[in-house]
């Protein structure tokens, strides 16, 4: 399989990395218009290539360098800095995604293609894909809430002294501030959460419940005003989703891609069925009443910012 990365900064580096890692690549061609990057991050990483999978890595400056990829990841744009929301970036990343998706669409087959995007607003960012790419749906895939998912399990791991493989949990809606947590669906051992609880006799009260929330939305920004950015959670999922789609798993992911019609179409994370042909098949969990209210305003704020771009021409 070939993956081509569309920008080597911190984000589409740890990208790189942790796909590779993977043993499911067997060519990587780092993209950047900055030629010398692209080219200091191929080498760098071919020489790690030695201690691990074989991997034919590759720079390229001009988007021809990408024919024959598989799967195009889409890392370039702003990253977000202290103080700022994923959405300070929106104006901004959606230009850079303007200039950069139909270059991609010239040198790739538009028939089997996938394209993960990984770029900030998230959502935004899938739907515009999406739009720009004329691909069905599924073949669009933005890592979504993997990530948030991820930090949901390991602080509920900890909660408990349990593994966090151990946990199934899943942050719904937007890859933001609005995201769910959808504690109706939460299972620790194959039990339910109150069931768990009652069985260990830890509680989990309603306010820790939201203190958990909080921890997950806010984890970002803790690590953005610790190290400047985050990449190694990100580059780790996306390895995960992309192994998951080159051995044709059918796991189910939290990922993001757009469904429905007109001013109702929004990209948002949903547990979906993931494979070869990308992510084939969305479910709808359970939710609590108030759960599912708060999905609907996940959903309402991504259209807003989506509606809200500004594309000069």
């Amino acid at each position: 399989m070939k993956i081509a990365i569309i920008g080597i900064g911190s984000v589409g580096s740890a990208v790189a990395t942790a796909v590779r890692n993977t043993g499911y690549v067997h060519e990587m061609v780092l993209f950047d218009r900055d030629a010398i990057r692209a080219t200091a991050a191929a080498a760098d990483l071919g020489h790690a290539a030695t201690f691990g999978f074989d991997v034919k890595i590759s720079a390229a400056s001009n988007y021809k360098g990408i024919r024959g990829a598989d799967i195009v990841i889409i890392a370039a744009g702003a990253n977000q800095k202290p103080g700022e929301t994923r959405t300070d970036l929106l104006n901004k990343n959606a230009a850079v995604l303007a200039d950069i998706i139909p270059n991609v669409m010239a040198n790739v087959d538009a028939k089997t293609v996938k394209i993960i995007v990984v770029t900030n607003p998230l959502d935004v960012m899938v739907m515009l894909t999406q739009k720009l790419t004329k691909l069905p749906s599924e073949r669009v895939i933005g890592t979504g809430t993997m990530l948030d998912t991820a930090r949901l399990r390991t602080i509920l791991a900890h909660q408990f002294g349990v593994s966090s493989q151990s946990v199934n949990a899943c942050v719904l809606g937007e890859h933001g501030d609005s995201s769910v947590v959808d504690w109706a669906g939460v299972t620790i051992g194959g039990l339910a959460l109150d069931d768990f609880c009652k069985q260990v006799k830890i509680p989990l009260s309603v306010t820790t419940r939201k203190t958990i929330s909080h921890r997950v939305h806010s984890a970002a920004y803790e690590i953005i005003r610790g190290r400047g950015a985050t990449w190694d959670g990100i580059g780790a999922a996306v390895a995960d989703l992309v192994r998951c789609i080159a051995n044709d798993e059918h796991r189910i992911l939290t990922v993001s891609c757009t469904t429905g019609i007109g001013p109702r179409k929004v990209a948002m994370s949903m547990p979906r069925i993931v494979g070869f042909n990308g992510a084939v098949i969305s479910l709808t969990p359970k939710m609590t009443s108030d759960d599912g209210t708060a999905l609907k305003n996940s959903a309402k704020v991504i259209r807003k910012n989506y509606d809200a771009i500004n594309l000069k021409k």
